[in-house]
């Protein structure tokens, strides 16, 4: 693979959440107390929502639209020791492409009701996956350097 290689990508909808800026936003969205939020599918990919309203959370993939500049090594929201930036969450990424988890709480139409949205309003979403715990939870995985960090709702450094 080329490291000049391009990828279009275009989104299928967008996020919805009462956060208006980064400094309204939670860090991740186990610090939201099931903030609501919903999607809007645009028309051309709203079949692709068949059968989703099975599962109780889902990842939306999205685009960090409103994201700084990147730098590859640098203090995580969660600590005060900077570290690389693949070894970190944070929104200034070189692709600048987010995950999340959030509930599915319902469905209309072409709208998804969420909780636990983390992202700002408007976000644009690229991709929908569906949360499958027996592949997508690992119980004795290893959180890294943040084992040692006590988590904080409120943190001091939101860029």
């Amino acid at each position: 693979m080329k490291n000049d290689q391009n990828f279009k990508i275009s989104p299928i909808g967008i996020i919805r959440s009462k956060f208006k800026d980064k400094s309204s936003a939670p860090v991740q969205g186990a610090f939201t107390d099931a903030a609501p939020g919903s999607v809007e599918i645009f028309d051309e990919f709203s079949e692709g929502l068949k059968d989703i309203e099975g599962f109780t959370h889902i990842y939306l993939i999205y685009v960090f639209d409103r994201a700084g500049k990147v730098q590859l090594v640098r203090k995580p929201f969660l600590d005060d020791t900077p570290r690389g930036l693949f070894s970190t969450r944070h929104p200034c990424r070189p692709n600048s492409i987010g995950i999340t988890v959030v509930r599915l709480t319902g469905r209309k139409g072409r709208f998804l009701e969420i909780e636990g949205v983390d992202v700002l309003d408007g976000t644009p979403l690229i991709d929908i996956k569906p949360y499958i715990k027996r592949f997508d939870s690992f119980p004795d995985a290893s959180e890294g350097w943040l084992e040692n960090v006590e988590a904080r709702k409120k943190p001091e450094n939101r860029e």
